[in-house]
Formats: structure tokens, C-alpha cells, sequence
């Protein structure tokens, strides 16, 4: 097999070295309902998965729930309701809407919550090392302190933008510096600490719930490419920082889906509900249409693209039982993924009146 690494910024082999596979995929923050490119993103490593089953790999897929931060906050707020209510059902919606998209379960769905001890600990760790400092009861990662930060963007640490999109938090010594322990805030959840109350900060969650949950080293780390910076950046340092050694061995990320031209994003409202689309059409026929695009090529959304799944789905279904188009699907998915030149062997065989059951089984469409 052979996936684009966005470090090496090209197409590598993907090796992983023991017959257990260790992936980290980051999750929702669970304030609103599942949107298209989020789904797009979690089937292209399901489809992954399934493949790397296929094969005869064991995998262990982690998917954060990062169920405190600014955003659920603000909702939360918002709405009258308390934040663990509003993650609470929205973490239902999501859970209904994977389902039906034939999403596999993740061998682990750990909550920022449920880490908090974990958490202080690490920070703490951060500080011993040498990376971290304290300032007005927030600790920050001092990016100045490490070679490397930049490196999944391409670019060196002094050209990156500022990590907050306001600029440098009120502590910071660079703009580049984020926060591992962020200092509470009136009216907001807060945990005791050695630095007084606060919270984690966004990026220090996934590191410790990966280190947590798979071991020191993650054979893949997967996400948008919206995560690559700053988040992904960050979790790389802080989490090399204290074990001291390389914390993913391939890093993958999905492109982003448009809709009307800008990208799907709840930051903008630009959005399509899974849940709203799974009560109007076939799930699988959901699942078809956002898997048929490749997952690094930037694309556009239409519910017109259903109408052309569903007639695809409907005759992939009538060809019934067999194993036509079988290796063909392989070779495809072996190559970077190639989830639509894998649609197209299949649309081939059945066009040659062959059965494609388990070609399908490859790509979930059941």
C-alpha cells in the first residue's frame, strides 16, 4: 500500500510494522449536527480500515470527542444549556448518522474529559522538559524551542501565522505559542491544577489521548487538511517533547468538500446535515456519493451528485454475488486510495454483467 505523507509531501509506502495497525482520527466537537465533509472525512479512513482489514491487519482506530472547548462553550451558552447536555445530543446525532453511513465503531472513543488528570500530568511534563512556560495562570508551548514545528506545513516556525486567530493569547512570548493549560474563565468549567484553575487547551487533547490509548508511537494520524496547522503542528511538538521520540509514523489528510463555492465548515453556517440527507435518500447512497471523489482533490457537494449514486447503487445491487473487479479494487485502494478509479472497476464489472459483492464489501456499500 501506498498513501500520500503530508511530512514527505508525497506518496510513500505505508508499512506498517507489526500486524496491529495504531490510528489516530480526530473527531467532532460535538455542538452541532454531523455536515457532509465531516462524514466525507471519517469514510475515507473507514474505507482505509477495510482495506487494512482485508489484508490482515488488526486496527486500533482512535476518535477523540472533544466535548470542552471555546466552541461548545459559546453554543452551550448560547442555547441556555449546559455543555455536557449539548455534547450529549449531539454525540447521539452523530453516533446515528455513522451508523447509517456503515461507519465501523472506533476501537477507542475517548472524551477530553474523561482525561483531565491525564492531562495536568502531561503538561507538567512539558514544563520539565524545558518546552512550556507559565505565565498569568496559563502554561504555553514554547514553539521557539522546537526545530521541528512547521515542518507538516512546509514551512519554517517564523513564517507560520499566529496559532489563535486573534492573534497571540495574552501570555504568549510568540505569536506562534499555544496554550497546554488555559486559565479559567468566569462563568466557564474549570479543574484545579498546579497553575490554578483552568482547562486543556485544544491541542493538548489529542496527544495525550493518543499517547493514552496507543502507545508512544501511532503508526497514522489522520484528519482534514484544515488540521494541519496549527493543530496538528502542535500535537506533533508537545507530544515529541516528552516522549522524546517520533509520535506519528504517517501523516494523512482529507481535502476539504465546497458547497456553492466555499468551503463546508460550521465556522461559516456553509453546511449539509447528514442527518437531514439520511431521512430523504439511501444511506448507502450518501455513503457512495462522498466516497466517489479522491480524498486529497478539493470538491464540490450537490444533492444532485445523490441522484446519480443511487442509480449506481441500484445496479451494483442487481448484479448480485460474485467476486468480479475484486483485485482490481485492491490495486486501487493500495494506490494512495483510490476510491474512484476502485467505483470505477466495479461500475466496469457490473457493466460486463459480473457479480461485485465483495469488491462492494471493500468499500462498505452494502
Amino acid at each position: 500500500m501506498r498513501l500520500y505523507e503530508t511530512r514527505a509531501a508525497r506518496v510513500v509506502p505505508f508499512d506498517p510494522p507489526g500486524s496491529v495497525v495504531r490510528l489516530y482520527v480526530c473527531g467532532i466537537t460535538p455542538y452541532d449536527a454531523t455536515h457532509v465533509g465531516h462524514a466525507a472525512t471519517f469514510l475515507t479512513y473507514d474505507v482505509l480500515q477495510r482495506r487494512l482489514r482485508d489484508i490482515g491487519h488488526e486496527t486500533r482506530c482512535v476518535r477523540n470527542i472533544t466535548d470542552v472547548d471555546d466552541d461548545i462553550l459559546a453554543r452551550a451558552a448560547a442555547e441556555g444549556v449546559h455543555y455536557l447536555d449539548l455534547a450529549a445530543g449531539a454525540l447521539r446525532t452523530f453516533g446515528d448518522d455513522m451508523e447509517a453511513l456503515g461507519v465501523l465503531k472506533p476501537w477507542s472513543a475517548p472524551r477530553a474529559t474523561s482525561a483531565i488528570s491525564d492531562i495536568r500530568s502531561f503538561v507538567g511534563r512539558v514544563l520539565e522538559s524545558g518546552h512550556a512556560y507559565e505565565a498569568r495562570g496559563s502554561v504555553f508551548f514554547d514553539t521557539s524551542t522546537a526545530p521541528d514545528f512547521g515542518v507538516l506545513s512546509g514551512r519554517r516556525a517564523e513564517d507560520l501565522p499566529p496559532v489563535a486567530p486573534d492573534g497571540a493569547p495574552e501570555g504568549a512570548r510568540h505569536p506562534q505559542d499555544f496554550v497546554l493549560w488555559q486559565k479559567a474563565r468566569t462563568g466557564e468549567p474549570s479543574w484545579d491544577s498546579l497553575w490554578g484553575p483552568g482547562r486543556p487547551g485544544w491541542h493538548v487533547e489529542c496527544s495525550v489521548l493518543a499517547l493514552r490509548e496507543l502507545g508512544p508511537r501511532i503508526d497514522l494520524h489522520g484528519g482534514g487538511s484544515d488540521l494541519i496547522y496549527p493543530h496538528h503542528e502542535c500535537e506533533m511538538v508537545q507530544a515529541e517533547a516528552v516522549t522524546g521520540t517520533e509520535f506519528v509514523g504517517h501523516w494523512m489528510h482529507t481535502a476539504m468538500v465546497h458547497l456553492d463555492g466555499e468551503k463546508m465548515a460550521k465556522s461559516t453556517g456553509n453546511l449539509e446535515f447528514i442527518a437531514d440527507l439520511r431521512h430523504q435518500h439511501d444511506p448507502m447512497a450518501i455513503r457512495l456519493a462522498l466516497i466517489s471523489h479522491h480524498y486529497r482533490r478539493p470538491w464540490e457537494w450537490s444533492t444532485d451528485l445523490l441522484v446519480g449514486a443511487e442509480e449506481k447503487l441500484a445496479r451494483w445491487r442487481e448484479a448480485g454475488a460474485g467476486d468480479a473487479a475484486l483485485e482490481e479494487v485492491r490495486a486501487a485502494l493500495d494506490d494512495d486510495l483510490d476510491i474512484p478509479a476502485a467505483v470505477a472497476a466495479i461500475d466496469d464489472a457490473v457493466a460486463r454483467g459480473r457479480g461485485v459483492s465483495r469488491a462492494r464489501g471493500l468499500l462498505g456499500v452494502l
